[in-house]
């Protein structure tokens, strides 16, 4: 786990996710704790655009998105890492979509990570991941 002191350290945040409610809680979680939300979006388009103008600390994304829900959010999650090379993503999901994440993933850059929304047991658990990506680090709860 990270200190005290990079958990609280204030990160500007773009956050992907078509489900409202998710989003909006994500939202005032982070605000909650001190980091600035720059772009809330729910489509992979709308992410690689608030990418592209805001350069955030890090980008939290979903993986199914419009219009077709399949895997939009990994797709626009590899295009916004080619378009802003090392910017932070961390793929926050119900799902285990194995060729994107095996792209994000095998970026030497690091600063990616992969969460299962399910396998998250905590606030602090979900913050450090957030940090530790945000700071160039990696993280991954994949099912086996």
């Amino acid at each position: 786990m990270l200190s005290d002191a990079e958990l609280q350290s204030p990160m500007r945040v773009v956050i992907a996710d078509d489900a409202v409610l998710l989003r909006e809680g994500l939202v005032r979680l982070l605000t909650e704790n001190g980091h600035d939300v720059v772009a809330a979006v729910g489509d992979g388009d709308s992410l690689v655009e608030a990418i592209e103008e805001h350069r955030p600390d890090i980008s939290i994304v979903d993986v199914r998105m419009p219009p077709s829900h399949t895997d939009e959010g990994l797709r626009a999650a590899v295009t916004a890492r080619e378009r802003v090379p090392r910017t932070p993503i961390l793929v926050l999901s119900q799902y285990v979509e194995v060729s994107y994440a095996d792209d994000l993933l095998a970026d030497r850059a690091g600063a990616v990570g992969y969460l299962l929304k399910d396998r998250v047991a905590a606030i602090a658990e979900f913050l450090d991941a957030v940090a530790r990506v945000a700071s160039g680090g990696r993280c991954s709860t994949r099912r086996s």
